[in-house]
Parts: structure tokens; sequence; C-alpha cells
């Protein structure tokens, strides 16, 4: 019986390796379905998904040239999660405004404007400006140490 590549068909277990399981088909030829085509889950051990002598249906991947059949099981199972639909990415609206910072208790509320982009921006880059200051000022202070600057004499 010639193989082909595609081809659904029924096998039976004949020996479980740690990488795979090897299936006699039809006609007496075996072929080898690895470890990561057993099933649509992740598998750490293949005893616990197949047992030799077991019947599968098992879909031909691939012939080589030297004679080697690679075959897979997970193929022939029906699909774990069904395809998500496409959505095409579109971005949210922005907002008309956002508040940059709350006002404090008891303090005058400020004229409420509008942010641009740019004013959002440059308030980002003022907090992230000022953590990376204070972080690298405290490694600094701490590698002060490990360095060996104080020497007496």
């Amino acid at each position: 019986m010639e193989l082909a590549v595609g081809t659904i068909m029924d096998g039976k277990v004949s020996t479980i390796t740690k990488f795979g399981a090897f299936v006699t088909l039809p006609g007496g030829k075996s072929g080898l379905v690895h470890i990561s085509e057993v099933a649509n889950s992740y598998v750490n051990d293949v005893h616990d998904f197949l047992t030799e002598g077991q019947e599968v249906h098992v879909k031909v991947l691939s012939v080589t040239p030297d004679g080697k059949i690679n075959l897979s099981i997970k193929q022939t199972l029906p699909a774990a999660h069904p395809p998500r639909e496409y959505r095409p990415y579109r971005p949210a609206p922005p907002h008309p405004s956002i508040p940059a910072l709350l006002p404090r208790r008891g303090a005058p509320a400020a004229p409420a404007e509008p942010l641009t982009p740019d004013a959002i921006f440059e308030d980002k880059l003022k907090q992230f400006m000022s953590a990376s200051d204070s972080k690298m000022s405290e490694l600094n202070r701490y590698m002060d140490g490990k360095r060996g600057g104080k020497r007496r004499k």
C-alpha cells in the first residue's frame, strides 16, 4: 500500500518510548508519532495518553526517502479551541479630557482644560524620570559600599 502525505488511516500502537510512539500501519509498515503530535494538550509522558496495542487514527505527515514515516494523532482530533474570529485592530477613541492629577482636598479646583496627547506624554515622562532617578541613586548608594572606595592607611 502506497502512503500519501495527508492520508488518515487506522493503526495499532506497537511500542511506546519517551519521545513518542511507534504505530503499525496496514501493510506491515510502521511509523513514529512524535510526543508533540500525540494530543492537543501538553504531553509529559506518552503513557498517559496511549497504551500498547491501542487502535488509533493517524495522519501521515511525511515519508522520508529512506522509508521513515512521520505520523500525527493530534491532527485527526477535533480542535481543542475553535479558531477565533478575525477582528482588525481599532484603537479606542481618545477621551475628550483625561485629568492628569486629581486635586488635593481643600485645594481650589483648577479650571478644567482638556489635556493634549503631548501633555499626557510629558506627565508620564516626568513620572518615569523621577522613579528612575530614585532607583539609580539607591543603586549607587548600595554599590559604593561594595566597591571598597574608602581605604585606611
